[in-house]
């Protein structure tokens, strides 16, 4: 059954999109992966055996979909292997599209469109769109995506070279560059397909535009003329945005930083603060999101929860007295230990921990390893955290208040 791993070709794409093929999708919904061999014996018996593979594979690639889209939209929708991986979760899409609307903006070019996630969100807020991408089975499927959600009506999918596009007609610019090559994720902004430099120029002709870009990018690389956020979903980072334009997007003008927090949106705007102090552990151990470290806003947090940092190098802030944030999860410090495995391990027991939750900045030891040698058991839950206070490597015991 390695063949459902494949991409479908143009040919294989349009025989899904036939009568019969939407017809295997849906018998084909649900399947699990211990139940395809048994499935295609049976479907092959009356139907050719590469449409039963291209939709069961499709059937896999709806599945990995759900997390990003949810399950309504991604068992409606068409995906090749490379479109799941890199497209916008639509928390995300649907965000960035509410403030381009905000902004007064009613047309979009959205150039690397992918399957269309972006252009999905953009047009259900009521933005028209122009959904740009070089590959021909890519361009296919957006086009596929656009008609199967009834959006074909607001977006217009070209199969094109972005770097022909005349964006001159559109309010916005959209650029979401390929990340990924032969030899998996490309980590050098002009390594990009197409490099950051072209789609910054692209950006700058624009009245207003958003690049999308990894979360990782150095700040320094940002032009002086953009504004910066960062932007996570539940917890879990998942990109950067370069916004360019009147007030670079609401961000209260070029050079803005901001980190934004979903589901919200929860966003903090930086106010040029200087570093926090470093000071001893209080009562009170808070950890910024991933969004506010990356945005190099630590400082923001730290000054609304009265803190400093544990340790100069590493992004945790304590303070004594607790106090709400939106930024950060806070805990209340029962222990502080020089790093023990031993220690640790009586500790827990006495606590009669069975849960634990270990979390690690500035450690180079694994949590799984750390917790199958104190082997936690016991009714209660605890977190440690592998981390350095004023330069020694530390553990702290603690909860989340």
């Amino acid at each position: 059954m390695n063949d459902l791993a494949e991409p479908a070709p143009l040919s294989t794409l349009a025989a899904l999109l036939t009568p019969e093929g939407r017809a295997l999708l849906d018998e084909v919904r649900g399947t699990r992966p211990d139940q395809e061999l048994g499935v295609a014996t049976r479907l092959r018996r009356d139907h050719p055996a590469g449409l039963v593979s291209a939709a069961l594979a499709q059937a896999r690639l709806r599945r990995r979909a759900e997390a990003k889209f949810g399950a309504i939209d991604a068992e409606r929708m068409f995906f090749t292997p490379n479109g799941v991986e890199q497209s916008t979760r639509t928390t995300v899409a649907t965000y960035r599209a509410e403030r381009l609307r905000a902004l007064g903006v009613g047309s979009v070019a959205d150039l690397c469109c992918g399957v269309g996630g972006d252009a999905i969100a953009l047009a259900r807020a009521g933005i028209r769109v122009l959904a740009v991408d070089h590959d021909p089975l890519t361009a296919a499927v957006a086009r596929a995506n656009a008609a199967a959600l009834g959006l074909s009506e607001l977006i217009e999918v070209r199969e094109a070279d972005v770097t022909d596009v005349d964006t001159a007609p559109y309010d916005a610019v959209f650029v979401d560059p390929a990340r990924r090559g032969g030899r998996g994720r490309v980590f050098d902004p002009e390594a990009y397909s197409p490099p950051l430099s072209w789609a910054v120029e692209a950006a700058r002709s624009a009245p207003h535009a958003a690049l999308k870009i990894a979360p990782g990018i150095p700040h320094e690389t940002v032009p002086a003329e953009a504004g910066a956020e960062w932007i996570s979903d539940g917890g879990d980072v998942k990109e950067a945005v370069l916004w360019f334009g009147e007030e670079a997007g609401t961000g209260r003008g070029p050079g803005s930083v901001r980190a934004t927090l979903l589901p919200g949106p929860r966003t903090l705007t930086g106010r040029g603060l200087p570093d926090p102090p470093v000071r001893p552990v209080g009562n009170y151990l808070y950890e910024p999101d991933g969004a506010v470290i990356r945005a190099h806003l630590v400082a923001e947090v730290a000054e609304e929860v009265g803190g400093g940092l544990i340790d100069a190098t590493i992004a945790y802030v304590t303070a004594d007295e607790l106090r709400p944030t939106e930024y950060a999860t806070a805990y209340r410090v029962t222990d502080r230990l020089p790093f023990n495995v031993k220690k640790l391990k009586a500790l827990l027991r006495e606590r009669e921990v069975g849960v634990l939750t270990v979390k690690k900045r500035g450690s180079a030891v694994e949590p799984e390893e750390l917790r199958r040698k104190v082997k936690p058991q016991g009714p209660n839950a605890a977190t440690v955290f592998l981390t350095r206070v004023a330069g020694a490597p530390t553990m702290l015991v603690g909860h989340p208040v």
